[in-house]
């Protein structure tokens, strides 16, 4: 599995995983960093509209900026194990620059929960309610060592 920058041609796909308007996705990449995971190039079918480009095989996407000195993950969705495989990049960030990553997951999205604790974060505690969903706080030290 390939992680790469995301770019607009993305918005679509990663709407389509996230569940949310490509607009939204789309100032995602503008404002943020967004990190795909592609499972590989395909060549699109002769009925496909892509002007002859090459269709993306996208398995998930991760967002992430810094506010106080901690990387945030804004955002996570994909495959289990996609997600798990992009975790690796705000930690990667975070290790360079010395901070901690935090992620927040709805309580009832266990895909999420279950790539976190496989990418070494720990459960640090609940955290906000959005939209009346409860949320679980992640944590990771990269500089921490073992």
């Amino acid at each position: 599995m390939d992680v790469r920058d995301a770019v607009e041609a993305d918005a679509d796909a990663l709407s389509a995983i996230a569940d949310v308007p490509a607009d939204v996705i789309r100032n995602l990449i503008h404002d943020r960093t967004v990190r795909v995971a592609q499972r590989g190039e395909t060549t699109a079918g002769p009925n496909a509209d892509t002007d002859g480009e090459r269709s993306r095989d996208v398995a998930g996407f991760v967002s992430f900026d810094v506010r106080n000195g901690t990387v945030h993950v804004t955002q996570l969705a994909g495959t289990a194990a996609a997600c798990e495989r992009l975790l690796a990049e705000p930690v990667r960030f975070a290790t360079g620059e010395g901070m901690t990553v935090e992620l927040l997951a709805t309580a009832e999205d266990e895909s999420i929960r279950e790539a976190a604790e496989a990418a070494g974060f720990s459960r640090t505690g609940s955290g906000p309610t959005f939209d009346g969903n409860e949320t679980v706080r992640y944590r990771i030290d990269p500089g921490a060592g073992p």
